[in-house]
């Protein structure tokens, strides 16, 4: 009696819908930014931070959610390609065996290099923000030569200057950083899973 061997069907990679989570956190996004104008929270920002820290913070974190919907967009689109590419590359037998899985690793991870930089210089620039707040606060209070009680209201006012500085911009890099490292981590986990897949494959071309 002739053996029959039983093969598992083969599992087709699920495509998940990577731009379509973008855009509905874009949504959310926009949705508090169009919230927070409307209870004037921006307006308060803006305005309690003379150094244009915090103008700058929120500058970057949205260049860099744009950039994100888009690069979404682009491994959701074109990383089965990447993915095809790299099995064909494979069957060649090219001579470098590292050279398709480099450049498959290069398509999808490369540019995220960068953008996690950039994540990082939203904390930097918090960080200087708190140093030059605490840094006027210093120099408001060594300028202090007596204590007029009749002028303690001004004082203090000068005085908070400097620490509204230091706290609003360290909050908005805080916030900034957060948000934009969850879409990153997305970013790299759905490329993560079209490396995964194009190396399943192309162990059953080297089988």
């Amino acid at each position: 009696m002739k053996a029959e061997t039983l093969q598992a069907p083969r599992r087709e990679p699920t495509v998940e819908p990577l731009w379509l989570e973008w855009l509905a956190l874009g949504g959310l996004l926009v949705f508090a930014t169009w919230l927070l104008g409307v209870r004037g929270v921006w307006a308060l920002l803006l305005h309690a931070d003379p150094t244009g820290i915090t103008a700058v913070i929120i500058a970057v974190f949205a260049g860099s959610t744009l950039w994100c919907g888009a690069r979404s967009r682009q491994l959701q689109r074109d990383g089965a390609a990447w993915s095809a590419e790299y099995v064909e590359a494979l069957a060649r037998a090219p001579r470098d065996d590292a050279a398709p899985l480099d450049l498959l690793m290069e398509r999808t991870h490369g540019p995220h290099g960068t953008a996690w930089w950039v994540n990082g210089i939203q904390l930097k620039l918090g960080l200087l923000g708190k140093v030059i707040g605490f840094s006027m606060l210093a120099l408001q209070i060594g300028q202090l030569q007596n204590f007029d009680p009749a002028q303690s209201q001004e004082l203090l006012k000068s005085l908070t200057a400097g620490l509204g500085v230091a706290l609003l911009t360290t909050m908005v890099g805080l916030v900034g950083n957060i948000l934009l490292g969850l879409q990153l981590t997305r970013l790299d986990r759905y490329a993560d899973g079209i490396v995964a897949d194009a190396q399943r494959r192309g162990l059953e071309v080297r089988s």
